[in-house]
C-alpha cells in the first residue's frame, strides 16, 4: 500500500511550487469486532496526529471520548501514541484503516491513587486507636508491645508519603485509567490494611522471636527503604519535564540511595518491596508477609514490563541491569 505522502506539482511557467493536499478517507473499525465500522472520516491528509483523530471521533461519537479510545493499526496491536502522525504509520494514501478499542469509562490516575492510598491511612488506625471496638473488652487488659507502636507509625508514614508523592511529585504518563481500577485497587489496599492491622494490633500479638534486635533491625531497614523509594521517585520526576511524556534513561544522581539504578531498572519497586520485608521482620506477622509477597509479585510484573520497554526504546540502555532484584530478576 502506498504511504501517506504530499504531492508536489511544479508549473513549467512558474518558479514556485505548491503543495497539493491529499483528501483521503479513514475508516475506523471496532478492534473487538473487526467487521463493525465505527466511523468514516473524510478529508484526511496524513499530517493529522492520533490525538487529532481521536478528537474527530469523539465529536461524532459522543460516547467515545478521547480518553476511552485506544487506536491501533492492527486489531490486537499496540495502542498508538497521541503524538504519532498518520503519515508515519505506512497506511494507504486513499483509504486508510485503523482499529479502536473502547477502554470504557475513565477516571484520573491521580484520583485512583489518592483513594487507594488514603484508605489504608484511615483503616489501619481503627485497629490501633480503637482496639476495644474491634476486639472487645479483652483489648483493655492487653499491654501494647513497642513493635505494634512502631508498626502503626511505619504504616502511617508510608501511606502519608504516598499521598504526598501523588500530589506533589509524580508526573503521570497517562491521564486516566478505567473506572473499574478504582474498585479493584481500593479493594486490594483497603482489604490488606484491615487484614494486616487486625493481627498486628490483636491483644494476643506475639512479640518478635529475637526481641529488640529484630524489632529495631526491621524499623531501621524500613526507614532507609522508605527514603530510598522517595529518592527514586524524585529522580524520576526530574527526568520528565512537566507537561510532557519525554522518556530518558534513568541514572544515579548525587544521592547515594540512587546508586541502585546501576543494578536494576526499577529501584523504586526494589525499595518498596524492601520496606515491607523489613516491616514483616519488625512485626513477625504472617499477614504482613502475605502482603509483601503479593506486592512483590505485582511489582515484578510492572518492573519487567518497564525493563523490556527501556531495552527496546534505548539502544544504549545498560545491559547489565535487571528489572527489580539485582543480579537475579
Amino acid at each position: 500500500m502506498a504511504p501517506f505522502i504530499s504531492k508536489v506539482s511544479t508549473m513549467a511557467t512558474s518558479s514556485s511550487s505548491s503543495e497539493e493536499e491529499m483528501s483521503g478517507i479513514l475508516e475506523v473499525y471496532d478492534a473487538k469486532r473487526t467487521d463493525n465500522l465505527i466511523i468514516t472520516l473524510e478529508g484526511i491528509s496524513g499530517s493529522e496526529t492520533i490525538k487529532a483523530i481521536k478528537k474527530r471521533i469523539a465529536q461524532k461519537k459522543l460516547k467515545l471520548t478521547e480518553e476511552r479510545q485506544a487506536l491501533r493499526v492492527e486489531p490486537k496491536g499496540k495502542p498508538l501514541g497521541d503524538d504519532q502522525k498518520l503519515s508515519d504509520l505506512g497506511l494507504s494514501s486513499q483509504k486508510a484503516v485503523l482499529y479502536v478499542r473502547d477502554l470504557g469509562p475513565q477516571i484520573a490516575w491521580k484520583t485512583v491513587f489518592m483513594a487507594e492510598y488514603a484508605g489504608p491511612l484511615f483503616v489501619y488506625p481503627l485497629f490501633y486507636l480503637r482496639p476495644t471496638f474491634i476486639y472487645g473488652e479483652a483489648a483493655n487488659n492487653a499491654q501494647m508491645h513497642p513493635a505494634v507502636q512502631f508498626a502503626f507509625l511505619a504504616w502511617s508514614f508510608h501511606y502519608a508519603k504516598r499521598l504526598f508523592e501523588t500530589q506533589f511529585i509524580h508526573r503521570f504518563g497517562n491521564s486516566t485509567m478505567p473506572q473499574f481500577n478504582l474498585v479493584k485497587n481500593c479493594s486490594y489496599y483497603w482489604g490488606f490494611a484491615a487484614f494486616v492491622a487486625y493481627f498486628v494490633n490483636h491483644p494476643l500479638f506475639t512479640p518478635p522471636a529475637f526481641g529488640d534486635f529484630q524489632m529495631y533491625l526491621g524499623l531501621v531497614g524500613f526507614v532507609i527503604s522508605e527514603f530510598g523509594n522517595l529518592s527514586i521517585h524524585i529522580l524520576l520526576r526530574n527526568l520528565r519535564p512537566a507537561g510532557t511524556r519525554e522518556r530518558r534513561i534513568p541514572k544515579p544522581d548525587g544521592n547515594p540511595l540512587s546508586l541502585l539504578f546501576n543494578y536494576v531498572s526499577c529501584p523504586n519497586y526494589t525499595y518498596e518491596v524492601s520496606s515491607w520485608i523489613f516491616f514483616t521482620i519488625m512485626v513477625q506477622s504472617l499477614p504482613a508477609l502475605l502482603f509483601t509477597i503479593a506486592g512483590f509479585v505485582q511489582m515484578t510484573i510492572w518492573a519487567q514490563g518497564k525493563h523490556r520497554n527501556y531495552l527496546k526504546e534505548f539502544p544504549d540502555y545498560p545491559k547489565n541491569r535487571k528489572a527489580i532484584v539485582p543480579f537475579v530478576l
